[in-house]
């Protein structure tokens, strides 16, 4: 997919709070052609059974900077509903109490050089997240 002009991307998702992939969660991507310049908006995916966006937009030529907006909090949300419906007695809410979740969005930003592939996992939690490049 990549080739020497452009930078590709990739990204899967996993919550470590159940250690399974994350299903169904929405990725946008948007990139831009130096520090300084407007981030375009270049399109998305959603997370599949195996936590994997395998149809991310490709990467315009000059591309510098990626962005990875994810959506979670709709994942959480109907993640808290199922956990509740599996087990009567089981909390709406996680451990905390807290309404919600933590982090509804989590957007990560990096620099790319052409020609590179970057896969970017997101490990998921509640209430955290990190992020690292893979391979």
């Amino acid at each position: 997919m990549s080739n020497r002009t452009t930078a590709s991307v990739s990204t899967h998702i996993l919550d470590t709070s159940i250690g399974r992939p994350a299903t169904g969660v929405a990725v946008r991507l948007a990139a831009r052609p130096g520090r300084d310049a407007d981030w375009q908006a270049l399109g998305g995916s959603t997370t599949d059974a195996d936590g994997r966006c395998k149809d991310l937009p490709a990467l315009p030529e000059g591309t510098t900077h990626v962005r990875l907006d994810f959506a979670v909090e709709a994942y959480f949300e109907r993640s808290d509903k199922k956990q509740a419906d599996a087990q009567q007695d089981a909390p709406a809410n996680r451990d905390s109490g807290a309404r919600g979740v933590f982090f509804p969005e989590v957007t990560v930003t990096f620099a790319v050089v052409p020609g590179e592939h970057y896969h970017v996992p997101l490990l998921l939690t509640p209430f955290g997240y990190s992020v690292y490049r893979g391979s």
